[in-house]
Formats: C-alpha cells, structure tokens, sequence
C-alpha cells in the first residue's frame, strides 16, 4: 500500500521559516521524482516545487528564492524548506509522487503525479 504522510504544518508569522516532510512508504522511493503542491480556500491546487530522484529541482515564480526542496532518500523522506513566509502561502501543503519524465514532472501538472499525501496546513499570520 502506498502511504504518502506530510508533517510540519502550523501557524506561523509572517518573515517565519517551516519546514515539511513528506514521509513514503510502499514504492521505491529513490526512484520517485517528489512534487509539492497548496491549495488555498477557494482557489485551485497548484504546483509549488519538486525534485527529481537525482535531486533536480523546480519551483513556481512564487516561491522561488524562499522555498528549497530536499530528499533523503536512506529515509524515504522528502522535504520542502520554506523561509521568508507571507500571508498569502497560507493553504494546504501536499506532496505527491511520480514517475514520469522529469522534464515533464518539473512543469508541475498535477495529473502527472498519481501518488498524494493527505495534507499539512500551513497558516501564515500578518
């Protein structure tokens, strides 16, 4: 069974650094390319960042710079590192597994991933 657990959530001010995890179970995890994706109230799920099983990485304009994807893959576990937090990252924090082409995984289409966690709220306070 594959299991898909993100932790680390909370609420935090803004200027704030959190950092998730996204803990795997039952796939080869080091040969899984990793995506994080939000979705706040109201609006549609979208990509964040992500990192291939090599260890490329991609993120959206909206939190390149600030946010930082790592994976370790001894434990099955990829992170997503966010610093300099602003109100408007606040939504529900998803990771989600692949594996497909990492040129196409790293666009970010949710359909390319068919593994998903259940979810970390993140709430960022002004």
């Amino acid at each position: 069974q594959v299991q898909l657990v993100e932790s680390g959530g909370g609420l935090v001010q803004a200027g704030d650094s959190l950092r998730l995890s996204c803990a795997t179970s039952g796939r080869t995890f080091s040969s899984d390319h990793m995506g994080w994706f939000r979705q706040a109230p109201g609006k549609e799920r979208e990509f964040v960042a992500a990192i291939s099983w090599r260890g490329s990485t991609a993120y959206s304009d909206s939190v390149k710079g600030r946010f930082t994807c790592s994976r370790d893959n001894a434990k099955n576990t990829a992170y997503l590192q966010m610093n300099s937090l602003k109100p408007e990252d606040t939504a529900v924090y998803y990771c989600a597994a692949g594996t497909g082409p990492w040129l196409r995984l790293q666009r970010g289409a949710l359909t390319d991933y068919p593994y998903w966690g259940q979810g970390t709220q993140v709430t960022v306070s002004s």
